[in-house]
């Protein structure tokens, strides 16, 4: 990421006869409230997946163990890279040298974690739908979360390089020093370094998505319905019923079938959006360092650098939207979730009101299938969203 200012006044020693140089006002506003939006949004919705999957039982499974993952490495990112650079486009930077080692740490760790995230559900959603049947043992929460582990210990190990490759640098000017967080030795040094992120943590998990979503769509897309699925006539519904009740479950069974495949297909997309919005996103960045590692001087336009800094941000704060938009389960959580929050503070309503909804189901790692369920949900004031209010609106499912 792009190093950051600090000025120290009063300095006797001179060695630039120029004085500090300053970014325009435009810059330092549209930076300013750019950054502060795009970070505001992503924290607080990055936030809410993060409490919507662990508060509620049925959202707890593998795809979204991953996107809880990602949810946090996205929140590193906007807190290291994105909060810091405010700091950066006013000249003010006040985190001295543990903060500049600390800060280029955590940058590295979000940015990485979010690709290998990335890359872990669309090999866990290529098992599920084109391997079903070994997804009943492989595609699990426990196992998961054990990836998860993984991930994170690997990316936290592979990060530690960076305590050692950076360092404060002073420059000195007529009317001040500025301490940057740069690198200790030459730019050429860290080529290497640049050049194995480009290919782990871009490069290759973009080929694996290219692929596995290619194999993934013509199972969903392009293949016709099995037989078991597809026929009515077959489903484990019909027993030793009457005929017009084998009918009339045939068809229910065929309804949900159907249902099942749309549900895989919709979230199939989801996750195929997050993945093009991380290509497209961080493109821009990823090509940026490619191109300064051939070329002398290096391309540092200012309103370039601030498009990449505002991809790579965007990028970490459009994922709850996608899940909003395009997942029913994410939808209802968020509301819910935002009533919770919202009730305490007027006074209670009381409801009794039945409301009937669809919930997509994951169920991978029970039985790797998708299924729809028709939920009745009860909304009464038996359980209380903020306990230690007394006035508390409340829900309960029956």
């Amino acid at each position: 990421m792009e190093n950051n200012t600090t000025i120290f006044q009063d300095v006797t020693q001179v060695v630039n006869l120029t004085e500090i140089p300053l970014n325009p006002p435009e810059e330092q506003v549209i930076t300013i409230c750019l950054i502060m939006l795009i970070c505001m949004v992503g924290i607080a919705g990055n936030v809410m997946v993060v409490l919507v999957v662990l508060r509620t039982k049925h959202m707890v499974t593998p795809t979204n163990c991953y996107l809880v993952s990602l949810a946090v490495a996205d929140l590193i990112v906007l807190l290291a890279a994105g909060l810091p650079n405010i700091s950066d486009v006013v000249a003010f930077w006040i985190y001295g040298y543990s903060g500049c080692l600390c800060i280029t740490y955590l940058q590295y760790l979000g940015i990485n974690v979010s690709s290998c995230s990335i890359t872990a559900f669309t090999i866990e959603r290529y098992i599920a739908i084109c391997h079903s049947i070994k997804a009943q043992f492989i595609c699990t929460v426990s196992r998961a979360k054990r990836i998860i582990a993984a991930v994170w210990v690997f990316t936290s190990l592979y990060c530690i390089m960076w305590f050692f490759l950076v360092d404060t640098n002073e420059t000195v000017y007529t009317n001040g020093v500025v301490v940057t967080c740069g690198y200790r030795v030459s730019r050429n040094f860290y080529m290497p370094i640049y050049f194995l992120d480009f290919s782990l943590f871009y490069v290759i998990p973009l080929v694996v998505a290219i692929v596995l979503y290619g194999l993934i769509a013509r199972i969903l897309f392009m293949s016709p319905l099995p037989s078991h699925m597809s026929d009515g006539g077959g489903s484990v519904h019909q027993g030793h019923s009457r005929s017009t009740n084998q009918g009339n479950k045939g068809n229910k069974g065929n309804k949900g079938n159907k249902g099942a495949v749309s549900a895989r297909k919709q979230i199939t997309k989801m996750l195929a959006v997050v993945v093009v919005l991380f290509t497209v996103l961080w493109m821009p960045y990823r090509t940026l360092v490619v191109v300064n590692s051939f070329i002398d001087p290096p391309y540092h336009n200012t309103w370039f650098l601030l498009f990449c800094r505002i991809c790579i941000y965007t990028n970490s704060a459009i994922n709850p939207i996608i899940y909003n938009l395009m997942s029913q389960k994410f939808r209802v959580a968020f509301k819910k979730l935002c009533k919770c929050n919202w009730q305490h503070k007027g006074k209670a309503a009381e409801y009794n009101v039945p409301m009937y909804y669809s919930v997509i189901k994951d169920v991978s790692h029970e039985s790797n299938d998708l299924v729809t369920e028709q939920e009745e949900m009860s909304v009464q004031t038996h359980r209380r969203c903020n306990k230690t209010d007394a006035d508390a609106s409340t829900f309960s499912i029956s």
